[in-house]
């Protein structure tokens, strides 16, 4: 598998990511650490987990995905970028979540400790923070990589403007700036190609984009007739009404149809489309793919080795344009 540089840095990354979501709550630790074998296997270097993973389980589980992430990278933690997130709930206390000084500094000691390691090499913002001035947590983040224990930071789930505005603040201060945006992109959801992209390209910022495949819906296995199907993304714990209120609607299964007629005429997978189909863009550095299976990695990996012609791209970018322009457009 390839590698590309993370957005300006020297740092190397696999052109596909790992997404560790699920592990410990729709996967367990053996199905969770085959899943890791066969990601390595087909030449994945890269790994992205959060402190309040697996998303679904509530505070009960916070803190599983890493631990066993952790335990499988003993031996081997110099072989993978590991990549982890701060600023979801990680307890009851009322300062156990955002991104203060506070929290911030105790969240990656927590994540240190369930990694098995001294250091995490992507250490990212998982969503803005009114509460906090960008100041204060820019700040933090700037002592994390003076001391080591972070080698470079980056932020998910933020809008192009709360992007921009770090970046300024980051310059005006002589503070450490974002490496790296982790944006929700798929053939279904192109908002951020409006003002994001063009930004992080502008920029020189990474971009590792998680849910290419539509939590699944881009699998084409779904059926619109009847209710999610048990033990997925649709239904797994708390997570399942954010993930049904994104897809589960008439309009995109209308979509999946069309291109799975698509990925069908061209010979291959559905999920391998969808997935080249965001590693084709230009700013995009390495899309997050995830699996509840090892076998179903296969389909996301050969990814890698698919050519979108420029023919292929225009059809699909032309299938899917109302997803580019919003729900006010729609």
């Amino acid at each position: 598998m390839d590698h590309a540089r993370l957005g300006n840095t020297g740092l190397l990354v696999s052109e596909l990511c790992l997404g560790t979501m699920t592990f410990g709550l729709q996967c367990d630790e053996t199905t969770s650490a085959a899943i890791m074998d066969r990601a390595a296997e087909g030449g994945i270097t890269f790994f992205d987990t959060a402190d309040v993973y697996p998303l679904g389980g509530g505070l009960s589980t916070v803190g599983r995905t890493e631990e066993i992430v952790g335990d499988w990278l003993r031996g081997k933690r110099e072989k993978f970028v590991v990549a982890t997130k701060c600023v979801g709930r990680t307890g009851p206390a009322a300062w156990e979540q955002g991104s203060s000084r506070k929290h911030i500094l105790a969240a990656v000691e927590g994540s240190l400790r369930r990694l098995g390691t001294d250091y995490i090499d992507l250490y990212q913002l998982h969503a803005p923070d009114p509460s906090t001035p960008i100041d204060e947590t820019l700040g933090a983040l700037d002592d994390l990589v003076h001391s080591g224990k972070v080698r470079y930071v980056g932020c998910s789930n933020f809008l192009a403007y709360q992007v921009a505005r770090a970046l300024g603040r980051s310059e005006a201060r002589h503070l450490v700036r974002f490496d790296s945006v982790q944006p929700r992109y798929n053939l279904l959801f192109r908002q951020i190609e409006r003002e994001l992209l063009p930004l992080c390209a502008e920029e020189g910022l990474g971009v590792i984009p998680y849910n290419p495949i539509a939590g699944g819906l881009l699998s084409g296995k779904h059926n619109a007739s009847g209710p999610p199907t048990e033990g997925t993304r649709f239904t797994l714990g708390n997570a399942a009404g954010n993930y049904q209120n994104r897809y589960w609607h008439d309009q995109e299964f209308a979509t999946v149809e069309e291109l799975r007629k698509i990925a069908e005429r061209e010979g291959v997978p559905l999920v391998t489309l969808a997935v080249a189909w965001v590693l084709a863009h230009p700013a995009v550095t390495a899309p997050i793919i995830g699996a509840s299976r090892p076998d179903q990695l296969e389909a996301s990996l050969a990814a890698a080795e698919f050519t979108v012609s420029t023919e292929l791209k225009d059809e699909l970018d032309g299938a899917t344009r109302s997803y580019r322009l919003g729900d006010a457009a729609r």
